[in-house]
């Protein structure tokens, strides 16, 4: 969570740009009375700021928590595209806000830029839930809508995240100054109470609704869309109630101009000549004026120390792509509870509202009492360690969920498991001399080898041959393979012979946490299978093989089937996550039509509560690391400059996400070795900043103002005459 509070809207946010006279602004109107709440101080204008905030939160967090799953499930992108473009929006989102300000401050102001991007915003969801509709268009619809629905909601989000919580701050008026901070407490609990709800309900609506047999993204997008539609709706409705001031200006883009004026200056007169100044920003003492300058060298000294922070957002954002990743191989059954993978997001915002006052009212005190100095750099440290340590425990996770997985098979290699459909045991040999130790237990009826063996080839596909022995009859037969495949050999009765087909797996021995299931049909006529109201298959007759098809975990007791002449039931049981099932449907003469339960691949055995550990630390860095940050930078910084102060904090988290972009894209390492790389970077930066913050020497209030005695030297001439004349000073 963001708990960055905006600067109020009556301090200076910028100054003039040159030493000339500068043409005094005619006095702003009288504010009119504004309708308070309840005979209070507050104005009624803040309730309808609230209510938009909360709804906004609950558009962008909801929106936001689907979205790694809808690109590896719906778009059918790998894990690396998945995470890199969850986290090229998350830095787009980011990176907006500066135009946002810039809008808002210099043209339209915070109202009227407000309700025009949050249409953008609107326009986005449109788009982005109506490419989440299978019937519309095919994959490359699907991926046009989504990108462009998503640039649109980061503008969206991103330009009005600058204005909204400013734009509160501007109904109160000057002695209400106590209201307007209560005022700030409830907006920041509208956010986090926003993106606590969505978080949890719109995993819900993904996972527990079917809409075209498959997960239910359009209604997971569709809901936040409602939202921001309410979201603009409610904030329109106060326009009459609001106060608006006029743009007064972009204090970033002024001090952008004085720093580029300075490092220009201080070029173009680097002579000898020139005497040298006691900073390289009082080279543009000739067109801005001194306390600006003042205020800008406080400021870098603040940038100073953001140079490393980058990398602490990106192990903290990437708890909505490749820690949910990670929890779609985990089992989510918690007893009380079946969580879906994307819900594990909730517990961030949810920590949150409890770490603060426990850190605030008790680890704080209790280490002041225990005499040691934890300073706001201190605070900050231990935050960037404590995310390091919550990567190492995602990296000993995903070891273990490794390590319960089964087997891949590698170049040249294949897997082979034989079922036997025959009414009477069998005896299946390979012939040559590479495998011919396997499969040398007969096969009982309706039963299969206890495991998939290791077979392998000496080209990238071969030819295998096999012996089948049953009763008194042999058979020869051959079947043709491809490495790095999982196959089943399916033996059966065929008259008054026997006869054999080899059958290709799942393309990857692992479902990445659904549950899938394919039936083979031993009965001599079609059957016609109905796993819920929206996702049904049919069968081919005489040993016809389905392909596999994604269902919901649970119970199955009761599977409607029918063929040409007769209904039945199926009782599958219980498919549990990540597993993978086949079923024979045959036709026993003493317990009539049934499934043959087989487990092709094992259910996920690691619970999903494994992960609280890694949350739980990575939420507490998060506390200890961007609110104490935050208070530390406006503590060491003027009050002109807090609008930029944000500016660059918003930028230093759009960099972290660009940092796990370049990673997933271009790193190539497993998963876990992945986290600790992570791990080990902040540990790194963590080291480097301690010695940046051990040398930073705090700053009081009263030292930001300009001494009486160290004015720049007066100096003769104009930057023209700097430039062209050499001007000895």
């Amino acid at each position: 969570m963001n708990t960055f509070q905006k600067n109020e809207s009556k301090e200076t946010l910028f100054s003039p740009v040159s030493i000339e006279e500068v043409p005094r602004r005619p006095p702003s109107p009288p504010k009119k009375p504004s309708t308070k709440i309840c005979g209070s101080n507050y104005p009624l204008s803040i309730a309808f700021i609230v209510v938009n905030e909360f709804c906004e939160r609950f558009s962008y967090y909801g929106m936001k928590a689907v979205l790694t799953l809808y690109f590896l499930y719906f778009l059918h992108w790998n894990e690396d595209t998945s995470t890199s473009i969850y986290h090229a929006f998350s830095s787009l989102c980011y990176f907006t806000p500066i135009l946002g300000a810039a809008i808002a401050d210099s043209w339209l102001g915070k109202f009227k830029t407000i309700i025009y991007l949050s249409l953008v915003y609107v326009l986005g969801h449109v788009i982005k839930s109506l490419g989440a509709l299978p019937i519309l268009g095919g994959q490359v619809v699907h991926t046009v809508l989504s990108l462009v629905g998503l640039s649109l909601i980061a503008l969206g989000t991103g330009g009005i995240k600058p204005c909204v919580a400013a734009f509160g701050g501007d109904q109160f008026e000057e002695t209400h100054a106590e209201e307007r901070s209560r005022y700030f407490s409830v907006f920041y609990l509208a956010i986090n109470a926003g993106s606590l709800i969505s978080t949890f309900i719109t995993p819900m609506l993904r996972g527990d609704v079917q809409c075209f047999g498959e997960d239910c993204y359009a209604l997971a997008f569709g809901v936040p869309g409602l939202l921001m539609v309410i979201a603009l709706v409610v904030f329109a409705m106060g326009s009459k109630m609001y106060n608006k001031p006029p743009p007064e200006g972009n204090i970033v883009a002024q001090v952008l101009k004085c720093i580029w004026f300075a490092l220009s200056n201080r070029f173009k007169n680097r002579s000898g000549d020139i005497p040298k100044r006691q900073h390289w920003l009082d080279w543009a003492a000739e067109k801005y004026p001194k306390q600006l300058i003042m205020d800008v060298k406080a400021l870098t000294r603040i940038l100073f120390l953001y140079i490393p922070l980058p990398m602490f957002w990106a192990l903290l954002d990437q708890q909505g792509s490749r820690w949910t990743l990670q929890a779609t191989r985990m089992n989510r059954n918690l007893g009380f509870f079946v969580l879906q993978p994307d819900q594990m997001q909730v517990l961030n915002p949810l920590l949150v509202l409890i770490f603060i006052p426990l850190f605030d009212l008790v680890i704080y005190r209790l280490v002041s009492k225990c005499g040691i100095q934890f300073s706001s750099l201190r605070k900050m440290a231990v935050g960037m360690i404590l995310a390091c340590l919550a990567f190492a425990v995602a990296a000993a996770v995903e070891i273990k969920i490794n390590e319960m997985a089964p087997a891949q098979p590698g170049s040249q290699e294949v897997f082979l498991q034989v079922l036997n459909l025959a009414d009477d045991e069998m005896k299946v040999t390979m012939l040559g001399n590479e495998n011919n130790s396997l499969l040398i237990e007969s096969i009982k009826s309706f039963q299969k080898t206890p495991h998939y063996s290791k077979l392998y080839l000496k080209t990238k596909s071969q030819d295998f041959h096999f012996h089948l022995k049953y009763h008194n009859l042999s058979v020869y037969t051959e079947h043709s393979v491809q490495e790095q495949n999982w196959y089943s050999l399916f033996i059966r009765k065929d008259g008054n012979s026997i006869s054999s087909m080899m059958v290709k797996d799942t393309e990857s021995k692992t479902t990445n946490g659904m549950t899938a299931v394919r039936f083979v049909n031993t009965l001599h006529k079609d059957v016609n299978i109905s796993l819920s109201t929206d996702i049904s298959l049919s069968v081919g007759e005489d040993y016809g093989v389905s392909a596999y098809r994604i269902v919901q975990r649970g119970e199955y007791p009761a599977v409607h089937c029918r063929t040409e002449d007769e209904n039945f039931s199926l009782n599958l049981g219980l498919l549990e996550f990540g597993a993978a099932y086949l079923f024979v449907i045959t036709n026993s003469t003493n317990q009539g039509l049934q499934a043959w339960k087989i487990e092709d691949i094992p259910a996920n055995k690691m619970s999903i509560a494994w992960q609280l550990p890694q949350y739980a630390l990575v939420t507490a860095a998060e506390v200890m690391f961007s609110v104490t940050g935050l208070e530390f930078s406006y503590s060491q910084a003027p009050s002109s400059m807090k609008s930029v102060l944000q500016a660059a904090w918003l930028l230093t988290v759009a960099v972290g996400n660009i940092i796990v972009l370049v990673v997933a894209q271009f790193s190539g390492l497993v998963q876990w070795a992945e986290f600790i790389l992570f791990s080990c970077l902040l540990l790194v930066v963590c080291l480097l900043f301690s010695i940046m913050g051990y040398n930073y020497v705090p700053v009081k209030t009263e030292d930001m103002q300009d001494p009486a005695d160290k004015q720049i030297p007066h100096i003769q001439g104009n930057m023209i005459n700097l430039e062209t004349k050499k001007t000895k000073l």
